[in-house]
């Protein structure tokens, strides 16, 4: 399939639905909703969003169905991005090539922006009832408490708390990989079962579909391991080399750059495996797992 075609189309569409939901800056609160459409609007991949809508497809759902959760989904990653960039976490200055919300807004406004985004997000998703053709709001409702998993202290926010405090230390390679499922993976996880649930997915292609993501969770976040190495910082829109100048425990720095690669491979190869049982619909899944290997930025 031509993935690039597919990534450019849908992520076209996830723009256009975040624009026609996104409200215009006004009234008191006209500067928090101006750094939240900054962020949220700097040149994302949607890679989440992208990844909700073709679980939804691989299951023989649509992308309509999906749309306010896919969106929410990008909400959230983007909160995530600026509160990572604060000089209280990662301390950097550029996100996809551009000065870094706290920069451009100070850093009170930009903590108030992620947690505007990361309510909105919630409103967004509880609000729409999963779009036009909803079956079941119960799926909506497993669907909610799924993503508020993946992106508080069993997710998101644990994997970063321990990422903070594994900064110059020594630390086991189950602590690596909690870091990194949990810090990255866990979201990505998220985004294509919520796809594969509201999609009207059974319960084995829902299983199939989350080892899937699982594997390309972690291998998502390996493959951002080695770009801090080996990376393009004009293709990464940001500096590289920052992982080590911070002491931070990554897989190059933990077993080797060769080792790194081949442990992405493995991941990569575990997910398309999971997929052995889908037909054509899953052919976007398995070609961004491939992509995770090939990408540069």
């Amino acid at each position: 399939m031509d993935l690039k075609a597919y990534l450019a189309e849908k992520r076209s569409r996830v723009d256009e639905a975040l624009q026609s939901v996104f409200p215009p800056p006004a009234g008191p609160a006209a500067d928090v909703v101006k750094s939240m459409s900054y962020s949220l609007f700097a040149g994302g991949k949607r890679l989440r969003p992208i990844l909700c809508i073709a679980g939804a497809e691989a299951v023989g759902g649509n992308a309509e169905s999906v749309l306010p959760v896919a969106c929410a989904l990008e909400l959230i990653h983007t909160y995530s991005l600026i509160h990572d960039d604060l000089p209280v976490m990662d301390n950097d200055d550029l996100r996809r090539g551009k000065p870094t919300n706290h920069k451009v807004f100070g850093e009170a406004v930009a903590v108030l922006a992620g947690d505007g985004l990361l309510t909105e997000a919630f409103r967004l998703m509880s609000s729409g009832a999963g779009g036009p053709g909803t079956q079941d709001p119960a799926a909506l409702l497993a669907v909610i408490r799924l993503v508020a998993e993946a992106a508080g202290y069993e997710g998101m926010v644990g994997g970063q708390v321990a990422d903070i405090q594994s900064e110059g230390k020594q630390v086991e390679p189950e602590v690596l990989e909690f870091i990194h499922r949990h810090k990255t993976g866990a979201l990505i996880c998220a985004s294509v079962t919520a796809g594969a649930v509201l999609g009207g997915g059974k319960e084995a292609e829902i299983e199939a579909i989350r080892l899937y993501g699982r594997h390309i969770g972690l291998a998502f976040q390996v493959a951002d391991d080695i770009l801090d190495v080996v990376g393009d910082s004009a293709k990464l829109g940001k500096g590289v080399g920052g992982d080590a100048r911070k002491k931070k425990i990554t897989y190059p720095s933990l077993l080797g750059l060769d080792a790194s690669k081949d442990l992405q491979a493995s991941l990569v190869g575990k997910a398309v495996e999971a997929l052995v049982d889908f037909d054509e619909k899953a052919e976007p899944l398995r070609a961004v797992a491939m992509y995770i290997i090939e990408r540069k930025q």
